[in-house]
């Protein structure tokens, strides 16, 4: 560890230097700050990127290392050629090419160190110090590799239910299905469409889960180095709850037996006819919602109408009508999270609170908007209808691929789980071959997993 602890520091010195080279007078704390922010760009979760990479399995780390060499290939050779061009080009003062062509002047002998001289051989490593230092190699290489990529990469701690840990490379080409169907093969879980990755914010109390179709590491990259936050890998029976249940948000004025009485087939009308229409269409939700004042404590009733756009109020002595409607927020630049404990916290009315806010807003700001429901039923109202009015069709997509997904995964199951059929067998219990004579090499034995047939006239009530 000491030997991978020295190659990265080798590698930020001599970045350091480059940087010197270049011409800038950076204040050392400044460097030292700049560093750490590179490597913060590099991995989540983690104290460091050694940490992050120590943390691959090995498979993983080759998998990022051959990643990490085709990333490269093309910009190699444009960096080569444009070297090139300028070895033919660059003169020194002195009428002496530059180092970069290449060409090395005679070094007197009086000069000559003993580090000029081979190194002596050295001795043999164990079984053990040889996988060690082969994979020290490796990182060494990946992390010269990574600041270099054309497509960026992030080394992300991903947590289980069950307090263990995953870590993952994740590049900026891939979606969140595309890391939760990762996490899958790595976790051989069932592909239940209510399994998400989820964000926590410790310092807001507040949590949202990514959605299907997001980009991962846009998001991640908008932590600061110092952030508590986490990925969370677990199940949420509400994820996809408007598409299995669409009365609740479309009919949620009409009482609640008519909605659990609700047939299957009008459950897919409501979505045909909101979702695959000329028009999307949002949920018609209103109703009184407390919103937290800027800068004060206090919490004030008032009463909010969603619509595709945003949300927006009713003023003192107004009415509902349209132009009588003040905006309160917009959707295309903040996210919904839910919140924990905001009683306590914020004095808030209940604990059934949301707050929207811009990604890059990562501790308390003037611009986050909270509100706070009544009930928890009420809360799944308005989380739920905002994330439609937000994402619109691509939400309703998301969720036909998550339902593909699982019904792939169990048909796949019920195929590999049907019992082997056993060939035909002779009453003396030898393998019969196909012309008749039994094999007297071979006994017969049932599969592993064979289930006795029931006997005859089992289960006629017989």
């Amino acid at each position: 560890m000491e030997d991978i602890d020295t190659m990265f520091t080798d590698l930020l010195g001599e970045m350091d230097l480059l940087t010197q080279s270049l011409g800038y007078e950076t204040d050392p704390s400044e460097m030292s700050s700049s560093s750490s922010q590179i490597e913060n760009n590099f991995s989540i979760g983690f104290t460091d990127l050694k940490e992050s990479l120590n943390e691959l399995e090995d498979h993983d780390l080759d998998a990022l290392m051959a990643d990490l060499g085709s990333d490269l290939t093309e910009t190699e050779e444009t960096l080569n050629a444009a070297k090139t061009g300028h070895v033919h080009t660059q003169q020194n003062k002195s009428g002496y090419y530059t180092a970069q062509q290449h060409l090395q002047a005679p070094i007197p002998s009086s000069q000559m160190s003993s580090s000029s001289l081979p190194p002596e051989p050295s001795e043999p490593l164990l079984a053990g110090e040889a996988e060690a230092q082969a994979k020290a190699d490796k990182i060494k290489l990946a992390l010269e590799k990574l600041k270099e990529a054309k497509v960026k990469k992030l080394v992300v701690k991903v947590m289980m239910s069950d307090g263990s840990s995953k870590t993952l490379m994740v590049d900026e080409r891939q979606t969140v299905r595309d890391v939760l169907d990762n996490l899958f093969e790595k976790t051989h879980c069932d592909c239940s469409m209510d399994w998400s990755l989820c964000e926590t914010n410790p310092e807001l109390q507040a949590e949202r889960g990514f959605e299907d179709h997001e980009y991962l590491v846009e998001p991640l990259s908008a932590w600061t180095r110092d952030s508590e936050n986490q990925i969370l890998f677990l199940l949420r029976p509400n994820k996809y709850l408007l598409f299995k249940d669409p009365q609740i948000f479309y009919l949620w004025k009409k009482h609640k037996q008519f909605m659990n009485e609700i047939k299957e087939c009008h459950k897919e009308l409501l979505l045909k006819e909101n979702f695959e229409g000329p028009s999307l269409i949002v949920p018609d939700l209103e109703g009184p919602l407390y919103l937290r004042e800027d800068g004060k404590k206090s919490w004030k009733r008032r009463y909010f109408l969603l619509r595709a756009s945003g949300i927006y109020y009713v003023p003192k002595g107004k009415t509902k009508t349209s132009r009588d409607l003040a905006c309160f927020i917009q959707f295309d630049k903040v996210n919904i999270y839910t919140t924990t404990d905001y009683k306590q916290k914020y004095k808030a009315p209940t604990d059934f609170c949301f707050i929207l806010k811009h990604p890059q807003i990562q501790k308390e700001s003037q611009y986050i908007r909270f509100l706070c429901c009544d009930d928890e039923h009420t809360l799944s109202l308005w989380v739920n209808s905002i994330r439609v009015a937000k994402y619109g069709a691509t939400l309703y997509h998301n969720y036909q691929t998550a339902v593909r997904r699982a019904l792939t995964t169990t048909s796949t199951l019920h195929v590999t789980s049907l019992p082997v059929s056993s060939p035909p067998t002779h009453s003396t219990g030898h393998i019969v071959r196909a012309n008749g004579h039994p094999d007297q090499d071979y006994l017969s034995e049932p599969p592993p997993d064979f289930i006795p047939p029931p006997p005859p006239g089992w289960g006629s009530g017989v």
